[in-house]
């Protein structure tokens, strides 16, 4: 369907909208009509909101769209394992018909018989894209704020923003591609160099199901009463603000697998580290000051299996429940982990709790720092 053929208030494009908001609209989808983008592509994103955000995907990505069938006839990879793959990283399957795909997943697609050949299973494949997929959203929603920052002024109509947005997007985007590589291959030196296969493992032939880990959860206090007393983007702030300082205190071996809203989570092969790390984490958050809430610490060690970058086990349950009924500004452990650690820690009982989803009462103990105040 031409522009001149598109009759955006009968599509719908433009509900809700009066006067000077109604006319910039008009003035945005008469463009992107004009560029080529399709009217089912307009729907999408005027319905998701995100419509000004189109003249920067024609900048970054080309003009060029395919449907799935074109994309698999053109790389030789299966449709189903495309739409598989669009699954895992957590994009929307478009319809058969509609052409969304671009260039760039066209090379992505046609990749996939380099990564065959190498000897990965489909299955690894798809894991691999959902640990992608999942990091590089939260990447690609910081990147889509960047620019917004540079060119945003008051007063600016619709399509002067959406094209000034364009144009920063354009001019930002050539520094994206070295800067993931960079940060991916530093990420891969370092995993590689904590990642120790035994004897064992190399005269099987095989990684085992599991193995021991030591995990840690640490959470901001009252952060489910703070959702109800103050506003989201403020509650943003502080899940960001605890994101930043996790990243700032975790070394290697110990890595910041998630944040989940109000919580972190962490996981080492060596316990030791693991325990200085979270009472660093916990030190930080008290260093914020009083707009910052206090975090409350547990950890637990044993067999988990690493999957898609993140753990699942027992470990990983039972740090979890413990956190939970830890004090504020407070790590707690559970036995097994207290008796890996031999460094120069303070401990303290806390008494046998029966957490939630954990058989039986499970011994608590306190940890702190060697040098900390006997008082506190």
């Amino acid at each position: 369907m031409s522009a001149e053929q598109i009759d955006f208030a009968a599509e719908g494009l433009l509900d809700g909208l009066e006067g000077e908001q109604r006319a910039e609209r008009v003035a945005l989808l008469q463009q992107l009509a004009d560029d080529g983008v399709s009217l089912a592509e307009l729907r999408r994103s005027s319905a998701a909101g995100s419509i000004m955000y189109l003249p920067a995907d024609r900048v970054i990505v080309g003009s060029e769209r395919y449907t799935a069938g074109q994309i698999a006839e053109m790389s030789g990879v299966e449709e189903s394992f495309l739409i598989a793959a669009r699954r895992a990283m957590g994009l929307p399957v478009p319809e058969p018909d509609e052409a969304v795909y671009t260039d760039a997943e066209l090379e992505t697609a046609r990749m996939t018989h380099v990564a065959r050949a190498a000897g990965l299973t489909d299955d690894e494949l798809l894991d691999l894209m959902r640990v992608l997929g999942r990091g590089l959203s939260q990447v690609a929603e910081t990147l889509r704020a960047l620019p917004l920052k540079l060119v945003l002024e008051p007063g600016m109509s619709e399509p002067e923003l959406a094209n000034r947005y364009a144009q920063a997007a354009g001019a930002l985007y050539p520094l994206v591609n070295p800067l993931v590589e960079s940060v991916l291959a530093l990420h891969l030196k370092h995993a590689t160099q904590s990642t120790v296969v035994s004897a064992l493992e190399r005269s099987g032939g095989q990684l085992p199901g599991s193995r021991e880990v030591t995990v840690c959860f640490a959470d901001l206090v009252g952060f489910t009463r703070l959702g109800e007393e103050v506003a989201p983007d403020e509650l943003g702030r502080l899940a960001v603000r605890l994101e930043a300082l996790a990243s700032d205190v975790v070394e290697p071996p110990v890595r910041l697998v998630k944040t989940i809203g109000d919580a972190a989570m962490l996981a080492s092969p060596e316990p030791e580290p693991m325990l200085g790390t979270a009472l660093s984490l916990i030190d930080a958050a008290e260093s914020e000051g009083e707009d910052f809430p206090q975090l409350r610490a547990g950890a637990a060690i044993g067999q988990a299996l690493p999957r898609a970058g993140d753990w699942f086990g027992q470990p990983v349950n039972l740090a979890s429940r413990i956190t939970a009924v830890a004090r504020p500004g407070s790590l707690l452990v559970e036995r097994e982990l207290r008796e890996a650690i031999d460094g120069p820690y303070r401990w303290s009982f806390a008494g046998e709790r029966r957490l939630r989803g954990i058989r039986g009462p499970v011994p608590l103990y306190r940890a702190r720092r060697q040098a900390a105040d006997p008082a506190s």
